[in-house]
C-alpha cells in the first residue's frame, strides 16, 4: 500500500493533482485543506496517502499532514461514510474544527456540511467521539496558494464550492459579495474560508 509520496507536483486543481516520483505520475484526490498547501507547480512535495482499493479501481487520496489523513481514516470507519463523502467534509471543515464538533456534539456545525444529514451526524457522533479525543483541539493549520485574476479566483471558488454540494446561485452571491468587500484582489484559499465561513452561518 501507497502511504506517501515524496516528488515533484507536475499538477494540481481544487480537487486533485498529480505527483511525479521517478518518472511516474501518481493523480491523488485531495481536499481544499490540502489543496491550500500545494507548493507550485514543479516544486518538490510530500503528501501523506490513504490508499482505497476496490475491486475495479484504486484511488489514492492525499492529505498534507498524517494528523489530517488520521482523521480522514477514523471518517471512513464510520458505517455509511465513504472516501468521497469523507473527502467532501474535510472540504468543508478543517480536521481540527470536525474534531471539536464531534467530541462537543455539535450537530448543527456538521449538518452545515453538504452531504452530511442529521442521520450520518449522530453517527459521526457516536462511532467517533471516543477515538476523536485523542487528537486534541488544535485545527489542522491552513496556508495558502498562488494568486490568480479576480475572475479566475471568484470562478475557481464557485467551482469548488458548487462541487462540495453548496447552491450555485446562492454562493455566487456570496462570492461576489466578499470579492466586492476585499480590497485587493483576494486569494484563492481566502475567498474559500470566507465563503464557507459565511455559509456555515
Amino acid at each position: 500500500m501507497i502511504a506517501l509520496l515524496n516528488g515533484i507536483l507536475i499538477e494540481k486543481s481544487i480537487t486533485q493533482c498529480i505527483v511525479d516520483v521517478r518518472g511516474v505520475g501518481y493523480r491523488v484526490v485531495v481536499p481544499l485543506t490540502t489543496f491550500y498547501e500545494l507548493p507550485e507547480i514543479g516544486r518538490p512535495v510530500v503528501i501523506h496517502i490513504h490508499t482505497h482499493v476496490r475491486e475495479d479501481a484504486v484511488h489514492l487520496y492525499g492529505f498534507h499532514s498524517r494528523e489530517e489523513r488520521a482523521v480522514f481514516q477514523l471518517m471512513i470507519s464510520v458505517s455509511g461514510i465513504g472516501p468521497k463523502l469523507a473527502i467532501n467534509v474535510l472540504s468543508g471543515i478543517d480536521a481540527g474544527e470536525l474534531i471539536r464538533a464531534v467530541t462537543t456534539d455539535d450537530l448543527n456545525r456538521l449538518t452545515g456540511i453538504p452531504g452530511v444529514g442529521k442521520k450520518t451526524a449522530e453517527r459521526m457522533i457516536l462511532e467517533m467521539k471516543d477515538k476523536a479525543a485523542k487528537f486534541g483541539r488544535e485545527s489542522v493549520p491552513v496556508g495558502t496558494v498562488a494568486v490568480k485574476t479576480g475572475d479566475q479566483v471568484k470562478d475557481d471558488a464557485l467551482s469548488a464550492l458548487v462541487n462540495l454540494g453548496y447552491k450555485g446561485s446562492a454562493v455566487k452571491e456570496i462570492i461576489e459579495r466578499i470579492a466586492r468587500e476585499d480590497k485587493e484582489t483576494p486569494s484563492l484559499d481566502r475567498l474559500l474560508k470566507a465563503a464557507l465561513k459565511t455559509l456555515a452561518g
